[in-house]
């Protein structure tokens, strides 16, 4: 196998197969920093570093013993303290070479830039990280408080790089009044799109509580759309993702409680007619990949024409036609999603991201990654996906140098 790296990292052991590449022959432009014929590279998914004390040092001292964070108990053991989750016992895991520096990276605007332009990412989507337990209470407004705080915080910090680093702002749902204040607030400001939880209101599915295929949010849908953002829905949000204990908990809690709930949001947009009362909404899940996509929409079509006799209301049309309009959708590394990309429609629908800097992600080896992944795809394809789609949606200028290509001068033409 013939390898590519994008860092001068020293890569360990355990990190070595993120090197391997089957090569680039046959490709017009391709993803190496190093390329003059470099793709416009939009990184849909990143991830902020908080300080610690950032909560602390913008809510009331009355709110301070309900912030997430750690409690120590009798015997010394450390637990994850947050409203919404069962107390994890903290492992005192050791982090080495790569795993250390994806752990220690990205504090800073110019830090980022830096690290992104060494794997070949032009621009990047930001999601909050220690901040996405904001979301993990029962208590709608206590968690209205900590993402207009976290709001405020992203935007001081990444506010003057927003047209390279665009944090999404943090909307508390489950608070119709209130979040509809912060979309506006926030999309005053310049914020390029919003980031919702994956259900309203926190916990285990309930059928008495909020969601989003109901009318009751109709204001909020309203506010999103006059204030033109997309809004998209992060994986482990919306309920608990450490729900399994035990042996292959960690593997179970990522695939099944982490990533497989992200669904439910989207369906619930194209299902309900919310998007033919709000016409211009823009919507996609975050982190959960792309190779479910073809099915969900398969299957929810499927039930619309076998279950027509129970289904309300009548669409206009079939709910994958409202998220080919619509939805999109952010992976990593999903080889079953990029081979049913073509032939399922949904190439315009689907954004790479390196999820700097999460150990999931491909950072800071992308280009390998991309390669490994990307080889059926067509140079137009790729092009869209690795970046132009993601420029559509949040609105990202892509710079002169690109141009040249015809793809990407008619994206640049749109705008």
């Amino acid at each position: 196998m013939a390898s590519h790296a994008s860092s001068d990292q020293t890569v360990d052991d355990h990190n070595a197969w993120r090197l391997d590449s089957p090569g680039i022959a046959g490709w017009k432009r391709t993803a190496r920093p190093d390329d003059p014929n470099k793709f416009f590279i939009v990184s849909a998914d990143c991830h902020v570093q908080e300080p610690n004390d950032l909560w602390v040092q913008r809510m009331p001292k009355d709110l301070h013993h309900r912030l997430p964070g750690v409690s120590v108990d009798p015997k010394g053991e450390k637990f994850q303290k947050t409203e919404g989750f069962r107390p994890i016992r903290i492992r005192d895991v050791p982090f080495e070479g790569e795993d250390r520096l994806r752990n220690q990276s990205g504090k800073t605007p110019e830090e980022r830039l830096k690290d992104l332009a060494a794997d070949g990412v032009d621009c990047e989507v930001l999601f909050p990280n220690k901040g996405l337990a904001m979301w993990a209470t029962p208590d709608a407004k206590f968690s209205q408080a900590m993402c207009r705080a976290y709001n405020e915080w992203a935007w001081e910090v990444f506010g003057p790089y927003n047209d390279r680093l665009a944090p999404m702002a943090c909307i508390a749902t489950g608070d119709i009044d209130g979040a509809v204040a912060e979309v506006q607030r926030t999309a005053k400001l310049g914020f390029k799109g919003l980031s919702l939880p994956c259900k309203p209101v926190w916990g285990a599915p309930n059928h008495e509580d909020l969601n989003y295929n109901l009318p009751e949010l109709d204001p909020l849908w309203a506010a999103i759309q006059d204030a033109d953002l997309p809004f998209t829905f992060h994986v482990s949000t919306g309920r608990d993702p450490r729900t399994a204990r035990g042996n292959g908990g960690a593997v179970i809690n990522y695939a099944v409680h982490s990533l497989a709930p992200t669904m439910e949001p989207i369906v619930n947009i194209c299902a309900s007619g919310v998007l033919e009362r709000f016409p211009k909404l823009r919507f996609g899940s975050i982190e959960a990949g792309i190779g479910w996509v073809p099915w969900a929409l398969t299957a929810m079509d499927e039930a619309y024409r076998k279950h027509h006799m129970w289904v309300r209301p009548k669409l206009h049309a079939l709910p994958s036609e409202y998220f080919k309009a619509r939805g999109f959708a952010s992976f990593g590394e999903d080889p079953p999603g990029l081979d049913l990309a073509r032939t399922h429609g949904l190439v315009d629908n689907f954004m790479w991201a390196n999820d700097y800097p999460h150990h999931e992600g491909t950072w800071p080896h992308s280009a390998a990654a991309i390669e490994r992944t990307m080889g059926a795809l067509t140079d137009e394809e790729r092009a869209k996906i690795l970046g132009l789609n993601a420029a559509r949606v949040f609105k990202f200028d892509v710079p002169a140098r690109y141009l040249k290509f015809s793809d990407t001068a008619a994206l640049a033409a749109q705008r």
